[in-house]
């Protein structure tokens, strides 16, 4: 047929060497030119008005745990009607995940940001005027829509923006600006009333919206669209007036028109041999990343702590202050440490914390070792965090951002999104009940799926660390 020519062609075309021979000083590693000259002064900035909506993220998640008595008291709340307010934020972030990877392709990646930000202006604006339940519930999904699309299209576009020896570290910036948002919004939101809260959530969404003036669009997408001198002028800018982008610009070029050439790709189409590889790879990380545990010990870290007979404030400040200081470590260290380590060790330590908790459900529950128990918890919890704030947290992030191909990066964004948000809701809406089944077995459980994460990372998931997006994509596709 003439169709599967094609993609055996096509096949062979990504197959082919895409990096032209440097002329000028290059990386011993891969071969690719450094950019004598350049300036980070505006990647940087452009990171900082895209992890705004990673703040923004953020702030959503923790809008809920700080507010819950007041909302519940001034709007006269069952505990069901909150628990729906709580938990219709991962509806509205799955709905988002479906359509932010169409949006970006369509409009672009600030086109995307600024959609994000436009639906959670509405939605805050609609809890702060909230009477009633049902604008209470209008404007959490509203916000949950934006903070899905931030999800996807913030690490996107800084993988797209961001010179290789800087993808990760900014990329990984993503997840230090969520935790930041998540602990500032518990922090203040002991401080002021729930509706001054919600105008404050508005401040990320107002940077983002009025710094996307000043910003380039993602080089990559421009050249998608065949704007080639928005593409270059978007690319020189980033890279510095001074700097030769003459080289990264004809690799971007030649690696879109190969991809060009095959048939515009559809959501049957990641299953095909070409983009199995790295939809299994971006899919999978987002599998482990959320069925390991975390949103479970997440929202309920304080009954945990009471559970195992501890101070649920006093641990709960000390898993905020140690979320934020090793996700902000995780930024300094992923582009020198590489993806692949910090997965294992991130995911060996999870494994270590599960097995240390559910021991300390255990001894409580047949009445051994009570004065050890509660410790026992706290420094599994611990240990659980840290580790996924070191790693697990963060990286498949990045590696979502990178692996997949241009032409199928909305389409498999979307996809691996959807089931992080999917693997989110599904987490946190069983805790309870494993829990009630069996407090420790949960915890073994949880183990034993982070070994899995171990032999998935070791068996699947190359190092991307040091590589072109251009280079990644065609190793892990050919």
């Amino acid at each position: 047929m003439a169709l599967e020519d094609d993609m055996n062609n096509g096949d062979a075309e990504v197959r082919a060497p895409l990096v032209h021979q440097p002329k000028n000083k290059v990386d011993e590693e891969d071969g690719t030119t450094y950019h004598h000259g350049g300036n980070q002064w505006m990647v940087y900035l452009s990171t900082f008005v895209a992890v705004c909506g990673s703040y923004e993220f953020g702030c959503c998640v923790g809008y809920s745990s700080p507010t819950q008595s007041a909302i519940m008291e001034d709007l006269s709340l069952s505990t069901a009607e909150f628990s729906m307010f709580g938990s219709i934020l991962t509806f509205g972030a799955m709905i988002g995940a479906i359509t932010s990877g169409p949006i970006a392709d369509l409009v672009g990646r600030k086109g995307a940001m600024r959609v994000a930000s436009a639906v959670c202006v509405a939605g805050w604006l609609a809890i702060y005027f909230a009477e009633g339940v049902i604008p209470l519930d209008i404007g959490r999904l509203a916000s949950g829509y934006g903070m899905g699309v931030y999800s996807y299209v913030v690490p996107v576009f800084i993988a797209e923006i961001a010179p290789k020896e800087l993808r990760g570290a900014l990329t990984a910036a993503n997840q230090l600006l969520i935790v930041c948002g998540v602990s500032v919004s518990f922090v203040i939101g002991t401080f002021v009333t729930w509706r001054a809260l919600a105008l404050i959530g508005l401040i990320p969404c107002a940077v983002v919206v009025f710094g996307l003036f000043f910003i380039p669009e993602s080089p990559r997408w421009l050249a998608k669209t065949g704007r080639h001198r928005d593409f270059e002028a978007a690319l020189q800018k980033l890279r510095g007036k001074d700097a030769d982008i003459s080289d990264e610009a004809a690799e971007i070029q030649d690696y879109i028109e190969t991809l060009e050439r095959l048939p515009k790709a559809k959501i049957l189409d990641l299953f095909q041999r070409r983009y199995l590889r790295s939809v299994i790879i971006g899919v999978g990380l987002m599998v482990f990343q959320q069925f390991g545990g975390i949103n479970g010990i997440c929202f309920y870290v304080g009954n945990i702590f009471e559970s195992a007979g501890f101070s649920s404030s006093l641990g709960t400040i000390i898993y905020a202050v140690l979320q934020v200081v090793v996700t902000a470590l995780n930024t300094v260290v992923i582009d020198r440490a590489g993806r692949k380590p910090l997965l294992l060790v991130a995911a060996t330590g999870l494994v270590i914390g599960c097995l240390l908790t559910g021991t300390s459900f255990y001894l409580k529950e047949h009445g051994l070792a009570v004065n050890s128990a509660p410790i026992l918890a706290v420094v599994g919890i611990l240990v659980f965090i840290g580790f996924f704030s070191a790693g697990m947290g963060s990286v498949p992030w990045v590696v979502m951002s990178e692996i997949f191909p241009i032409n199928i990066k909305g389409v498999a964004g979307s996809l691996a999104t959807l089931v992080n948000w999917f693997g989110a809701w599904a987490v946190s809406y069983t805790f309870n009940y494993l829990v009630e089944w069996s407090s420790y077995g949960t915890f073994f459980l949880y183990a034993a799926i982070n070994a899995l994460a171990i032999v998935f990372v070791i068996t699947v998931v190359p190092e991307t660390k040091g590589r072109t997006l251009e280079q990644i994509q065609a190793a892990i596709n050919a």
